[in-house]
């Protein structure tokens, strides 16, 4: 069951904190990007925000986090208490924690700051803070080990990379987790951040790269390098780049008698998941065909449920038209090109984040779920030609009663991972 969420993700004048917050943007299919010279989803967290929420951590180690530190920890600290969970009165010391990350932007500085700190001229008060911010921050599980210290949690805790399905599959190994016993109480992050400096350089790299990539191009890579200062538009015909964001969001789980012996409110279950791989040779390339994610599909249906049951896919689109190719020639292949499928993406309401996705899937489908109602794709206005699905373009959600959705996310190299989420009461 998933009993709270929060996230510490882009927002126009403030970041988006809660399911109310998360929702004000999406089913309004709002974009939260900003554009300098590119298009950009930051997370405006001053330092009293964070404050507000935790204002008991211990100086020596909070001045040496990272934004990938703050980011989830807030996010964490949103969904607990959206779960009814006190940490500070040990109501998560048993529970497991796992997080999601795909980038390592955050953990440059602090890995520079170790190598190339001087032993003979530094003193032992700036080594002994270079030890603490390097212990904290140089390897992809430093939000994990911060989150789990904050809950005082005895629980298991490690941390997944699978670039932007990275939460999608902490989510599975949570599900795995309560239903063979290991826990009945998981707390999962998905958080990254993509420099904004690095993207600028990237963007004039890719200019000058252009030339030499259309002499090595081949089948199932795009015919246009990625640019990043367009606006990005998910299924509309338009849509020709990727806009980057940063921020954090995190799920509470809980067994189902765990979440009503404490008389826990739930949004909804996570039924089931599957991940599979296009297996091509090349690293950077996707199989248009949508093969693999037919098949984690039916993996994540098995013989327990059925496709019929599944009105709306929560894509994983962000802008990419290979993405939407491959997502296309699934559908055709899962539901028939008449079919009556609704499939919207949100990518474009804070930017394509990396490993925060799959909890942001998760919890938006179960949000459309409960409220009858699903969002629109964001910034989509004129739906690309053919699409065997509504992508629901404009700013207005579509009513839809429904108790199943799927929701997909993707890793550059061909990975597909499906969920599959009910209702409360689904079975």
């Amino acid at each position: 069951m998933v009993t709270g969420m929060g996230f510490c993700l882009p927002g126009t004048g403030r970041p988006v904190f809660s399911a109310d917050d998360i929702w004000d943007v999406a089913s309004r299919g709002a974009s939260c990007l900003m554009q300098e010279d590119v298009y950009y989803g930051a997370v405006d967290l001053s330092p009293a925000m964070f404050e507000a929420r935790l204002p008991d951590i211990p100086p020596a180690f909070s001045r040496h986090y990272t934004n990938a530190h703050r980011f989830g920890l807030v996010s964490l600290v949103e969904a607990c208490s959206d779960a009814g969970l006190d940490f500070r009165a040990g109501d998560l010391t048993g529970a497991a924690v796992l997080a999601g990350r795909g980038g390592v932007d955050t953990n440059v500085g602090p890995y520079l700051a170790v190598l190339q700190a001087d032993p003979l001229t530094t003193g032992p008060q700036e080594a002994m803070e270079l030890f603490v911010r390097g212990q904290q921050g140089l390897t992809p599980s430093d939000v994990a080990l911060v989150q789990a210290a904050v809950l005082r949690s005895t629980g298991p805790c490690f941390t997944v990379s699978c670039g932007c399905a990275s939460s999608a599959v902490q989510i599975g190994t949570a599900r795995q987790m309560i239903a063979e016993g290991t826990a009945d109480l998981v707390v999962v992050s998905g958080v990254d951040l993509f420099g904004l400096d690095v993207i600028l350089n990237v963007q004039r790299l890719l200019r000058s790269a252009q030339g030499a990539y259309e002499a090595v191009r081949v089948d199932g890579m795009p015919e246009l390098l990625p640019s990043f200062d367009r606006m990005m538009r998910p299924y509309d015909r338009r849509a020709d780049c990727v806009n980057h964001g940063e921020g954090a969001a995190t799920l509470v789980l809980e067994s189902r008698e765990h979440a009503e012996r404490r008389g826990a409110r739930a949004y909804g279950q996570v039924l089931a998941n599957a991940m599979t791989r296009d297996g091509l040779m090349n690293p950077l390339a996707s199989d248009v065909s949508g093969a693999s994610l037919v098949e984690a599909v039916r993996r994540c249906l098995g013989d327990r449920w059925d496709l019929s049951q599944v009105p709306y896919v929560h894509g994983g689109s962000d802008g990419d038209v290979v993405v939407t190719a491959f997502e296309a020639n699934a559908v055709r292949q899962l539901y028939g090109p008449g079919s009556d499928l609704v499939m919207t993406s949100q990518e474009a309401c804070f930017g394509h984040n990396g490993a925060p996705s799959g909890c942001v899937g998760v919890a938006l489908c179960l949000l459309m779920m409960q409220r009858g109602q699903v969002c629109p794709t964001a910034n989509c206005e004129e739906p690309a030609d053919g699409l065997p699905f509504d992508p629901v373009p404009g700013t207005t959600s579509r009513p839809l009663d429904f108790d199943y959705a799927l929701t997909c996310n993707y890793q550059i190299g061909g990975v597909k991972n499906v969920i599959l989420v009910g209702s409360p009461d689904a079975v």
